[in-house]
């Protein structure tokens, strides 16, 4: 599936229980990469909330979820310079919600198309998101201890979803796990 806007991560034994749990939700596929998921949904982040939900109901579904990444944008990208661009207009639009606030940015890549490598990645997404906000006269600073916000980019080959959770989001989602 191509069009995905949530990525779902499995435990060890999980993926068949996880999977068919799952399809109550929306259209699921299996990734090219072991125990991923790739989820097309209406709403991402209902989407999670129901899964929350079946996971408080079946503890044999959470054991089996590593982590829910729901997309708030969604971007092909053909090359290292695409994704950039890309992921810096997405974070222009973000900027007003990072304005003053410490944050860090994290990617789970898979997918080896493209020279994005993690480090590099986060620090053009951390970079870029500093470099927004000063613009707008709101400073946010680079924090990775309980920041206010988290910026996540999951990639499946050449599609990228990017999401900015709170300090908030991430207490209130215990399947989001960015880091």
């Amino acid at each position: 599936m191509k069009d995905w806007n949530v990525v779902v991560t499995i435990f060890q034994d999980g993926f068949r229980r996880a999977r068919r749990a799952l399809q109550e939700l929306g259209t699921v596929d299996v990734s090219p990469y072991y125990n991923v998921l790739v989820m097309k949904v209406e709403d991402p982040l209902a989407a999670l909330e129901a899964i929350e939900r079946m996971t408080e109901q079946s503890p044999a579904l959470y054991d089996a979820i590593s982590r829910t990444a729901p997309a708030m944008h969604c971007f092909e990208f053909e090359s290292t310079e695409d994704f950039h661009n890309k992921a810096k207009s997405v974070l222009r639009d973000w900027s007003p919600r990072l304005a003053g606030r410490s944050f860090h940015a994290r990617l789970h890549r898979r997918g080896a198309h493209h020279d994005l490598t993690t480090p590099d990645v986060e620090r053009f997404l951390d970079d870029t998101a500093l470099a927004v906000t000063r613009e707008i006269g709101a400073p946010a600073k680079l924090s990775f201890v309980d920041p206010d916000a988290v910026v996540v980019v999951d990639t499946v080959d050449d599609r990228a979803g990017i999401a900015l959770w709170t300090r908030d989001d991430l207490t209130k989602h215990r399947l989001l796990r960015p880091d």
